[in-house]
């Protein structure tokens, strides 16, 4: 691990293109979005070694490979889920895009059917404005039939809940909800969205 002392966003990208001929790889942590976004992408453009975001890209990963296990598991497939995220950070982002393939090679990736991502204000749609331009290039590839309302709202007959917001987001009755036996993923940080035992209690097939 190197810590550095800034936070300025062109401090970082000059300290670790400096540094980068030391390493194979660079592994970015706990840098906040927006800034991370132009971080990774400006590394990546300028440098010759790989670069990523765990944050972003080590959670979307290890959310992929559980909802592939879940689908195994409950009889689905990726391709037949709508998802509703909660957090439109650097991971909810991360998250929406591996879902939904963009930027992955059309092959080797199953896009899911649908995607709602939420932020702390609700449902991001086309209607609001007060979204930054990281959310709205969200609604791209997210929200095709446009709901607006809450993440309660959005939950309605959804089969997927990720969570990367908030501990306590999430009521049995938001489970219940949901479309039968669904798949909740609550991953807030120390303390989830909602208690897994409460939420298989409510009907979930699948608690991660």
């Amino acid at each position: 691990p190197i810590v550095l002392g800034t936070q300025n966003t062109e401090e970082v990208i000059a300290t670790i293109k400096a540094i980068a001929p030391t390493f194979g790889g660079i592994n970015l942590e706990d840098i906040s979005a927006p800034r991370c976004f132009e971080i990774e992408e400006r590394l990546k453009q300028e440098l010759d070694i790989p670069v990523m975001h765990d944050d972003q890209h080590g959670t979307a990963v290890v959310l992929l490979a559980a909802m592939i296990g879940a689908c195994e598991l409950t009889g689905r497939k990726l391709s037949d889920l709508n998802v509703v995220i909660a957090g439109a950070g650097a991971a909810g982002t991360a998250i929406a895009k591996l879902l939904t393939c963009v930027g992955f090679d059309s092959d080797r990736c199953e896009p899911v059917r649908d995607i709602i991502v939420c932020d702390s204000r609700g449902i991001i749609h086309e209607q609001r404005n007060n979204l930054s331009p990281e959310k709205r290039a969200l609604l791209e590839y997210t929200n095709r039939g446009g709901r607006e309302g809450s993440v309660h709202d959005a939950l309605e007959g959804a089969d997927v809940f990720v969570g990367v917001s908030r501990a306590g987001l999430l009521s049995t009755a938001d489970v219940e909800r949901m479309a039968p036996a669904p798949m909740l993923f609550p991953m807030a940080n120390p303390d989830p969205e909602i208690d897994p035992a409460l939420a298989t209690a409510a009907g979930a097939a699948v608690v991660g």
